[in-house]
């Protein structure tokens, strides 16, 4: 369902008589089709693009840090657009588009950014946020936001997974092949588990970009090694072998949230 028909609308001034607008944005990623916009779908983008349009009268191209999969959320998303700048206020438009949005979209920032900014291409890394509930007893207040793992998970395990993620890896044993010639070297900054309390554990990886599916594939991994199917000492050869069977299942979409884009 769309917001409204925009199809009539007139473009966004063209170079030199707009201004580049950046936004942050938080969303539940339940019931919505991922972030890329595609037609006949709920789309995290074409909800957000939609409404921007309404309020500001005209058409827009929206550009995001990451496209984020079907069921994935996130709190520090970051989109760019331009806009006529007669159009533009910055606190009007965040006020109504949460008005139009809420609850499973929140803007929670808009500024008028450099004309060169681009919400994908000038960011530097992302940071992602996986949770996992490893309780013997579900939790319906996290339901949605975390993976629910009943077998006891072992926590020195789990750090000894990282150690061998960090740095520039191809990633092809945790990720889809691209189209064409697509690469899947990545470099990543950081990655860690840590206990957030009451049996949720928190895996926060840290990376110039991602490939698709990856930091689920390598939870998937890193959970079968906390459980004892697979050894720590094991992740080393998974990244070598290249090899998309090598690596566990992905993780559930629903305990994954795009948390920070760093510039």
């Amino acid at each position: 369902m769309t917001l409204f028909d925009s199809s009539d609308l007139p473009p966004a001034p063209p170079d030199g008589a707009s201004v580049r607008v950046r936004m942050t944005v938080a969303y539940h990623g339940k019931g919505f089709h991922g972030f890329a916009e595609q037609a006949g779908v709920r789309t995290v983008g074409g909800r957000l693009r939609q409404a921007v349009e309404r309020v500001l009268g005209h058409g827009i191209e929206l550009t995001c840090a990451g496209r984020t999969d079907t069921g994935v959320h996130a709190r520090g998303q970051v989109v760019s657009f331009d806009a006529d700048p007669g159009r533009i206020d910055t606190e009007a438009l965040e006020r109504s588009l949460n008005k139009v949005l809420a609850p499973a979209v929140a803007v929670r920032d808009v500024v008028v950014a450099p004309p060169e900014f681009d919400a994908r291409r000038s960011a530097v890394a992302r940071r992602y946020r996986y949770l996992v509930l490893n309780s013997p007893v579900p939790d319906p207040l996290l339901a949605d936001r975390a993976w629910h793992v009943e077998q006891p998970l072992d926590l020195r395990a789990l750090l000894l997974t990282c150690d061998p993620v960090i740095g520039e890896h191809d990633f092809a044993s945790f990720c889809r092949q691209p189209p064409g010639e697509g690469s899947t070297a990545r470099r990543v900054n950081d990655a860690c588990w840590r206990r957030e309390g009451d049996g949720l554990l928190c895996f926060e990886i840290e990376a110039s970009a991602f490939c698709h599916q990856m930091v689920r594939s390598l939870v998937g991994t890193m959970v079968e090694m906390g459980r004892g199917k697979k050894r720590p000492g094991e992740m080393a050869a998974i990244i070598r072998a290249r090899d998309r069977s090598a690596a566990g299942q992905p993780a559930p979409a629903h305990g994954l949230c795009l948390w920070e884009v760093l510039y």
